[in-house]
C-alpha cells in the first residue's frame, strides 16, 4: 500500500483554477434609495491601502500592500507562505454617479461605499423646435 506523508500537499488543490488574485475584493453591488451601494472585502488592507476613484460613469478600487520585510522576518524560517502582496483593482460602471457626493467608509476588514445618482433633470438639454 502507498501511503503519502500526511502534510506533504501544502499548496490548495484549486490554486490553478483561482489564483489569489482573484480571490479577494469580492463585491456586491445593489441600488437603494436612488443610490448604488457597493460592499467590498478587502481583507488584510489598512485603510491607508485602499484608493476610490471616481471618473466620468466609472469607479475604481485599488488596494495594494507591499511584501515589506523587517528584521523579524529574518529570524523565521517559512515553512509555507499563503498571505500574498501586490495591487488588487475593481472598476465599475455606474450610469450617472454624481462623483462630488460619493461616501465611503472601511471598518474590519469591509468596504462601504454609497455612490449617489445624479438627478436626471442634469443631463438632460431640451432643443428648442423651429
Amino acid at each position: 500500500m502507498n501511503l503519502i506523508p500526511r502534510g506533504f500537499f501544502t499548496n490548495d488543490i484549486f490554486d490553478d483554477f483561482m489564483p489569489a488574485k482573484e480571490n479577494n475584493m469580492k463585491c456586491d453591488i445593489y441600488e437603494k434609495d436612488g443610490n448604488y451601494h457597493i460592499e467590498m472585502d478587502v481583507p488584510g488592507f489598512d485603510k491607508s491601502d485602499i484608493k476610490v476613484e471616481a471618473n466620468k460613469d466609472y469607479l475604481t478600487i485599488t488596494a495594494e500592500k507591499s511584501n515589506e520585510k523587517n528584521d523579524d522576518d529574518n529570524e523565521k524560517n517559512y515553512i509555507h507562505r499563503e498571505r500574498t502582496y501586490g495591487k488588487y483593482q475593481r472598476s465599475f460602471y455606474l450610469q450617472g454617479l454624481d462623483s462630488e457626493k460619493i461616501d465611503a467608509e472601511f471598518n474590519n476588514g469591509v468596504l462601504k461605499i454609497i455612490v449617489p445618482k445624479k438627478e436626471e433633470n442634469e443631463d438632460k438639454k431640451y432643443i428648442e423646435i423651429k
